[in-house]
Parts: structure tokens; C-alpha cells; sequence
């Protein structure tokens, strides 16, 4: 649900970038009150896995689509919505710059439709209430699938009113949105499954983190689960990516059923020219790979499946560990700033 330049005009665009600004600083904020030694390695390796598992298009069964996890619920549930917002917001602003996945002019729409609904709306109205002080492994999937379904209709509803809004005529409102909305219902239901599976994980070794008792004893410490998270980040974007889908995702699906293409021509506008100019100067790995020279571009053909390439391997790794330096030097200087502030 990356929306390129191309879907929005720079009047939304530019609203969407001040929005999500105001809503980082505010997350700054409201962070740094409450962030411990426990929260900023937490921030770092769960924005790195969420950075690798977002690589992994999963398909949708008989649609010729495919979908991949938002990651915004997960990162609230296990960081709280402050850090989540923070950490999202960091994974999709180094997709943007050095992966070229999701424009520049498009950064502020993506950051608010895959961090604000999940993070300060879906996680406190409903993850948190309906799953309360009880926990159990069923009600977990339950309240996780339920939560990722309604956030994922939000946000797509969202880029159809963004592009509603930009006066995007090859993608009208009601055909838009009926293909919009029944397509991210199955990517919601999917990733509410991949969200309960790793709630549990982290629940069963760091039960105080969802201000519980744990009912179960499983020897598993904080620090190991830390360090099998970034292993898992790092396995995932190293290796699980040679297996990401090929069908196009879920609105790139519905962009070519409405238009007859999963990408449109940016308009004539100086502003499209510079986004697209800079970003290919800060994307050193463009769609995940090294970039390719003008005659691996001529012999392009199919690729197999799986798509077995160090290009694809070395972006994930390189992108989840920008990803938890990111996160982490965020935390660190909050922490810093609190410090400071409380002398």
C-alpha cells in the first residue's frame, strides 16, 4: 500500500507531509516521557523485521494479487503507539530514500496510512479493548486478525480519498474502492495471523510489556528474544524475500483493473521531476537489488520463483540494519533529551 508521486497532487501531498511531521514530533514528545532501556532495543529490531517482512509479498489466492503486513498494529502492540508511529514512520522514510518504494512527495500519505490508523486509532479503540486484562493464545489470533482487518480498510480507504482529493481521473472513487476495500480485507486477514504469531512470541518471554502476569514460565529471557527478533529480521530480508510473490500488490492490483496499468505517468509539474531526480540519487538499492546497468536492463526477462539473488539478500539486510539504527539513535536521544530535562 506504498502510494507512489504519481496517485497524489502536491497540494495533498504536501498536507500529508505536515500532518505526519506534526504527528512524529508529537509522538517525539509523548515518547520521551515514557522510554526505558527496554524500549529502544525493542524499537531497533522490530523496526528491522518489520522493514524485512514487508519485502514479502504473500499471494492472494485466485486473484493475481498479492499483499504484504503494514506492521503499524504489531510495532503498537508490543512498543505502544508513540514508539510504533516512530518506528514505522522510520521504516517507510528508508524504503522511500535508498529502496525507492513509495514516493518522496508520497512519504507523508504513506506514513499516516500505515501509522496513524494502527497505532492511534485500531490499537486503543479496539485491539485494546477488546482484548482487556486477559490474555489467551485464541483470543490473541482473534482480536489480532479482527484489529489488522479493520486498520488495513482504513488505510486503503484512506489512498482512495487521497487520490480523490488529488483529482486523479483514471481512478475513479466507487470503482477505486470497490476493488480497494475486498482486496486489503484478505491481506488484513493475513497479516492479523502474522501479527498474533509474534504478539505470542514476545508475550511468552516479556509478559510485562503488555502490563500482565505471565501464566506460563518458558525460560526465555528478555535479551534472547531481542536477539531472535533481529535474527529473524535478518533472516527474513536476507533469505524468506527470495520468496515475496511476483503478482503485483493489492493497490497496485486495483490500479490496473480501474486503469489498465499497476503504475500511472506522474504529471507535468517541476515538483514530480525533482522527487523522481532525487530519489534515484538516494536509492543506492532501487526495488530491493543493486541497481542494474544498462545492459542488465536490456536482458530483462521472467524471473524463476524463488527469486534466489545476493542483490535482493544484501538490500534486506542492509535495510533492516539502517532501519534499527534509525530506530535506536531515535531512542537514544529522547532518552538523552529526558535526562537532560529531568535534572
Amino acid at each position: 500500500m506504498h502510494m507512489a508521486d504519481a496517485l497524489i497532487s502536491p497540494a495533498v501531498g504536501g498536507t500529508m507531509i505536515a500532518a505526519s511531521a506534526g504527528l512524529i514530533a508529537y509522538s517525539s514528545k509523548k515518547l520521551k516521557e515514557e522510554i526505558d532501556d527496554k524500549k529502544i532495543p525493542l524499537m531497533g529490531v522490530m523496526g528491522a523485521f518489520i522493514f524485512a517482512a514487508q519485502m514479502i509479498n504473500f499471494t492472494i489466492p485466485a486473484t493475481g494479487s498479492s499483499g504484504h503486513i503494514g506492521g503499524g498494529l504489531l510495532l503498537a502492540i508490543i512498543l505502544g503507539p508513540y514508539a510504533a508511529f516512530l518506528s514505522i514512520a522510520s521504516v517507510l522514510m528508508v524504503q522511500a530514500l535508498f529502496f525507492a518504494d513509495g514516493g518522496l512527495l508520497a512519504i507523508g500519505c504513506n506514513i499516516f496510512n500505515l501509522g496513524f490508523f494502527p497505532c492511534f486509532i485500531v490499537y486503543p479503540f479496539i485491539y485494546k479493548k477488546l482484548i482487556g486484562d486477559s490474555f489467551s493464545k485464541s483470543k490473541i489470533v482473534i482480536v489480532s486478525v479482527l484489529a489488522a482487518i479493520i486498520g488495513l480498510q482504513i488505510g486503503a480507504f484512506s489512498v482512495v480519498l487521497e487520490t480523490l482529493a488529488s483529482g486523479i481521473s483514471a481512478l475513479p472513487f466507487g470503482t477505486f474502492v470497490l476493488l480497494m476495500q475486498p482486496i486489503h480485507l484478505a491481506i488484513g486477514f493475513v497479516e492479523g495471523l502474522a501479527t498474533a504469531a509474534v504478539v505470542l512470541f514476545i508475550y511468552r518471554s516479556q509478559p510485562e510489556l503488555f502490563n500482565v502476569a505471565s501464566t506460563t514460565t518458558t525460560g526465555f529471557p528478555y535479551k534472547k528474544a531481542v536477539i531472535s527478533m533481529l535474527v529473524l529480521a535478518l533472516v527474513t530480508g536476507g533469505m524468506f524475500s527470495w520468496f515475496a510473490s511476483a503478482f503485483p500488490d493489492g493497490l497496485e492490483w486495483s490500479m490496473e483493473k480501474v486503469a489498465g496499468s499497476p503504475e500511472l505517468e506522474s504529471p507535468e509539474h517541476s515538483i514530480y521531476t525533482t522527487m523522481k531526480n532525487l530519489q534515484e540519487k538516494t536509492a543506492f538499492f532501487p526495488d530491493y537489488n543493486f541497481k542494474p546497468s544498462t545492459d542488465a536492463k536490456a536482458a530483462e526477462g521472467d524471473e524463476s520463483w524463488p527469486a534466489v539473488n545476493a542483490g535482493t539478500s544484501v538490500a534486506g539486510i542492509v535495510g533492516g540494519f539502517i532501519t534499527l539504527m534509525a530506530a535506536v539513535i531515535i531512542g537514544v536521544i529522547l532518552k538523552k533529551r529526558k535526562v537532560v530535562e529531568s535534572v
